[in-house]
């Protein structure tokens, strides 16, 4: 896959590129027993997708990088790059699967998730190295993912004038251990988690709060509680930023960050970006899926209006 542009990237994206499946059950079967399926749907998912098209969609150049199958459906190719995506290190490897979640919902809203790593958890594997447009990035931003590769990359494009995301949403429980965890953060400009990824974090780096993780930044998203931001042992709460209706939480952390790097982009303060990226979440849960409701600039900086320059 590739796409042309004229300009670099401002931001490069990597994480995984899904396919989600997503499925509806009366209740969970006993073992050995089955139940009928009620209702099925495909989605693109993944931080990486949710995030890159996210924020290209409200104008920042964004690259993604990452690995997909040659069974990643043509309709979803066609969504990333219909949003302006920079994808000439979106690779698709040939033979194999990409990565899909099996995920299953009950009546009672209980959720049982399924992961298929495919080829962006076993990147080193590739014997491909992303790095090209990290290197021309002014942020680059890395989620979920083998973290072996991942610290390579950002060791290879570590700058002064490049900010680096070291973001492992929920596999920072089981990906990855505490020598990794820590080599990232001190490679990394800024350290992006929720509230209950947090507990690892703080045992990692054997800390009784994010305000004394050593990183330039430290943001914590906490769904209805809003955010906080750590800088220095201070620390700024975030305020939520209201939706019209609440149907679907899954991806607003993902909103949430690239409305962060739309206000970046826009010259915004970091605080004043974190409000945006709040802005920008506010529209994902209103609809089912993480890209469903995909706001404009102008709609989040309308949200986000009153709250800028108030901290």
């Amino acid at each position: 896959m590739g796409g042309r542009h004229l300009s670099p990237p401002f931001l490069s994206v990597y994480g995984h590129i899904t396919i989600d499946q997503i499925m509806a059950v009366d209740e969970f079967p006993p073992n050995s027993v089955s139940v009928n399926v009620l209702s099925k749907d495909m989605r693109i998912g993944g931080t990486g997708t949710n995030i890159a098209v996210t924020a290209a969609s409200l104008g920042v150049p964004t690259a993604l990088c990452g690995f997909v199958g040659n069974d990643f459906p043509k309709v979803f190719t066609d969504i990333i790059t219909s949003k302006g995506v920079i994808t000439d290190e979106f690779i698709t490897m040939d033979g194999q699967c990409t990565a899909q979640a099996l995920i299953v919902n009950d009546f009672n809203k209980e959720q049982r998730v399924f992961f298929y790593q495919g080829p962006q958890g076993s990147a080193s594997d590739t014997n491909i190295v992303l790095k090209k447009n990290a290197g021309m990035s002014k942020y680059v931003h890395f989620s979920t993912g083998e973290p072996d590769y991942y610290i390579n990359i950002m060791r290879s494009v570590k700058d002064r004038d490049r900010n680096i995301a070291f973001d492992p949403a929920q596999e920072i429980h089981k990906v990855w251990n505490r020598e990794k965890f820590m080599t990232a953060l001190k490679l990394s400009d800024i350290f992006f988690c929720n509230k209950y990824e947090s507990a690892s974090a703080l045992k990692y780096t054997e800390s009784s709060s994010l305000s004394e993780i050593k990183a330039k930044m430290a943001v914590c998203t906490e769904g209805a509680a809003g955010s906080e931001m750590y800088v220095n042992g201070k620390v700024t709460k975030i305020p939520v930023i209201k939706a019209r209706r609440t149907v679907d939480n899954t991806g607003a952390g993902d909103a949430y960050r690239a409305g962060f790097y739309a206000g970046k982009y826009n010259g915004h303060s970091d605080i004043d970006s974190l409000i945006i990226g709040a802005a920008t979440a506010s529209f994902a849960v209103e609809e089912t899926g993480a890209l469903s409701n995909l706001p404009t600039l102008d709609m989040v900086m309308e949200r986000a209006d009153r709250y800028l320059g108030k901290l």
